[in-house]
């Protein structure tokens, strides 16, 4: 399950000059992010209609991220389409409609891609967004995409430590300057290259590897909350983040996100209430605030909330969150995400 020759992941001080990783992410801090879409598809794409102007009001509101899923073939069995679009095609839309928000994928499925491909295309969407993109990765939890790529759902742990350790190898300059890598023969490079010299890639849930791994090579780690309803959850997260930071070399600050789910509702006192098994969160504001209040104190430094299950209008819910809630959690200030004119 584990690649002993993986490249090892970085610290804060490497991506001091990247847009995207700085605006999202502070020790001690936790900032807020928007997952897409903001309507759960059942057949129907005009309920994805106008989304793209949502996006720019999510940027202009000040959010620190909108995340996009990566889910490849729709398992009706599965239930989730995700959101649809393929995550680097539709991240690339959204980058020439935005300015300031960073870009991330909650997760691209790696061991079903190539991962100079991959890398290409992670290089070119940094180069457009002016360094905004943040890469989640994940091994994939979708046994019926496998088969259909020709691949084999048990093997996901192998591919994926290797894959990432190749984009990675392909992601990061040389000492000339060059994204080149070793094995690939004299001359060849990756182009474009990264506007702030690497792309974070972030693991997702447990990748099949193990903790160490992850703490070892991971830019930041993505995993799911606890229950979100019980009040020792935050506790059992906070247990989960520190064992994982424990494993990081050399003590550095590497981020931690987790996500949910949110039927956001009127009466700001309404309770945390699980619904759909504990699938989606249904509460008021304030509950909703003490949630993430308790997040940040377990170690949290990004929330990623969806909001496609919400009773209540998508732009209600997303007024609301930018005036009552992102206030308390305010999106850092880093260098500016200057995209050329291409």
């Amino acid at each position: 399950m584990n690649d002993s020759n993986a490249m090892p992941g970085a610290s804060a001080p490497a991506f001091a000059t990247h847009p995207g990783y700085q605006r999202m992410f502070r020790a001690d801090a936790l900032t807020l992010g928007i997952y897409l879409p903001l309507r759960f598809y059942q057949g129907d794409m005009s309920v994805l209609r106008g989304q793209a102007r949502w996006v720019e009001q999510i940027d202009r509101h000040g959010f620190a991220a909108v995340w996009v899923r990566d889910v490849p073939l729709f398992d009706p069995m599965f239930g989730d389409a995700g959101q649809l679009f393929d995550p680097v095609t539709y991240l690339a839309w959204l980058a020439a409609r935005t300015q300031r928000v960073a870009l991330a994928t909650g997760s691209v499925v790696l061991p079903l891609r190539h991962p100079i491909d991959l890398a290409k295309a992670a290089a070119s969407i940094d180069q457009l967004s002016g360094g905004r993109l943040v890469m989640g990765v994940a091994s994939g939890d979708r046994p019926l995409e496998f088969p259909a790529y020709g691949l084999e759902h048990a093997a996901r742990g192998e591919r994926f430590a290797s894959a990432m350790n190749e984009m990675r190898r392909w992601l990061q300059p040389g000492t000339d300057g060059r994204m080149t890598h070793a094995g690939a023969g004299q001359g060849v490079q990756l182009l474009p290259p990264t506007v702030s010299g690497r792309v974070p890639l972030i693991v997702t849930g447990g990748a099949r590897q193990s903790l160490e791994w992850i703490g070892q090579h991971a830019d930041g780690w993505l995993t799911y909350p606890e229950a979100t309803h019980d009040a020792a959850g935050p506790q059992r997260l906070a247990t989960k983040i520190r064992a994982w930071r424990a494993l990081i070399p050399e003590g550095g600050f590497r981020p931690h996100m987790t996500n949910e789910w949110i039927d956001l509702v009127d009466d700001p006192d309404h309770p945390r209430t699980p619904l759909q098994g504990g699938y989606t969160l249904r509460t008021g504001r304030k509950g909703l605030i003490d949630l993430l209040q308790a997040w940040q104190r377990a170690g949290v430094n990004h929330a990623a909330l969806g909001i496609q299950f919400a009773e209540r209008p998508a732009g209600d819910v997303l007024q609301e969150l930018a005036e009552e809630v992102l206030p308390l959690f305010p999106s850092h200030s880093g260098p500016p995400a200057n995209a050329m004119d291409w």
